[in-house]
């Protein structure tokens, strides 16, 4: 099928929330692309960071050559920080156009976590949508932020994700719910205490839902 392209924010966005999306649709025979916007040097890690990102990249089936980070001083790693949409939206269409991308999948309008980058990236694709700059074919889909109860009780959460309305639906299987841990463990700089926490609860290690808005 078509390249997929996954815009996210930040290095660990990757494997922390999009891991059971990124290996079951790669399976589907899709190239797919990975557009980081930020090093992620909120600590002053950037180059660190790229490297764990990278690392990540491949445990779950993302080569190197298809991995961009983006280093520009007007997106700064910070949650206090909205981008400019305008900015995040060239940078994304750029890449669409580039690499003939066919899907785009990033966050919705909560952004997960309700980390300002998030949103804007989901802003920024949502102007794209709108203006109708993006290839004609090309579709894109946003994962579906739920309440902090339900992000925390992993595969519980299961018969009520598939009771909403949604485009697509990622079951991780247990290889590649392993797979994804292994890809989290990439990121050594970022795995404290509550972090562990997160990866052993959360539902998106394990389940990704999308809607098309």
């Amino acid at each position: 099928g078509p390249a997929l392209l996954l815009v996210t924010a930040h290095p660990d966005d990757e494997c922390l929330f999009f891991s059971p999306a990124i290996q079951r649709l790669r399976h589907s025979s899709r190239a797919a692309h990975l557009l980081c916007l930020s090093t992620g040097n909120f600590y002053n890690q950037g180059n660190l960071r790229e490297k764990e990102l990278r690392e990540s990249c491949r445990v779950l089936g993302i080569p190197n050559s298809r991995v961009t980070l983006v280093d520009r001083s007007e997106l700064p790693d910070d949650p206090q920080v909205t981008w400019d949409s305008s900015l995040v939206a060239d940078i994304i269409l750029q890449h669409v156009e580039k690499h003939k991308i066919g899907l785009v999948l990033t966050f919705d309008a909560e952004g997960v976590s309700g980390h300002a980058n998030h949103v804007s990236v989901y802003h920024a694709l949502r102007n794209l949508q709108s203006q109708k700059r993006l290839p004609s074919g090309c579709r894109t889909l946003y994962l579906q932020s739920v309440s902090l109860l339900r992000k925390y009780v992993s595969i519980m959460d299961l018969p009520l994700s598939l009771l909403r309305s949604q485009a697509l639906v990622c079951l991780a299987s247990l290889d590649e719910y392993e797979m994804g841990l292994q890809a989290m463990r990439c990121h050594r700089s970022q795995l404290v205490w509550f972090r562990w926490l997160y990866i052993l609860f959360s539902r998106y290690m394990l389940i990704n839902t999308f809607s098309e808005d």
